[in-house]
């Protein structure tokens, strides 16, 4: 499954293709910036790689510049949503790729998805010092709903 809009791809990720990219076994067509992935990103893909292949769309996607094809980051649903219709996410891209609104076509790409899918609301947190993270976040509807520690957390009605 392939997400797209004008700015990045977003290809679903399955359990054999985290550990092949934990591995780094890139494969014809995989199209891996030599910096993907970035430290960040590999205990998601461990703990998908160590699941089992379920078909759901809330899983890890890999953030493809559409430009190019190329893997510069990753997105992830950290589950399905809970009974309540929430969701919660997470996503990353490697410094090269950063401040170029990738992150913000991404994040409104699968918002866009998730609720089509039937989320009604989703979440994210970031830390307090990650300024580009949390506009990132802003720019594509969600709202800053408090702090804790060193985190903000963010929310966004989908419904």
């Amino acid at each position: 499954m392939t997400l797209e809009n004008e700015r990045v791809l977003l290809t679903r990720l399955s359990p054999s293709v985290a550990r092949r990219i934990i591995d780094g076994r890139e494969e014809p067509g995989d199209a891996w910036h030599r910096d993907y992935p970035f430290a960040d990103e590999l205990a998601p893909l461990s703990a998908l790689a160590a699941s089992t292949e379920t078909g759901s769309p809330f899983t890890m996607y890999a953030i493809r510049e559409a430009r190019t094809g190329l893997a510069v980051g990753g997105f992830g649903f950290f589950g399905p949503p809970d009974p309540s219709g929430t969701v919660e996410f997470g996503y990353g891209l490697i410094p090269a790729a950063r401040g170029r609104g990738l992150a913000t076509a991404t994040v409104g790409l699968a918002l866009t998805h998730a609720r089509v899918w039937g989320a009604r609301r989703a979440i994210a947190d970031t830390d307090t010092g990650n300024a580009a993270s949390q506009r990132v976040l802003e720019k594509a509807g969600l709202v800053e709903v408090r702090r804790g520690g060193s985190l903000v957390f963010f929310e966004r009605e989908l419904a």
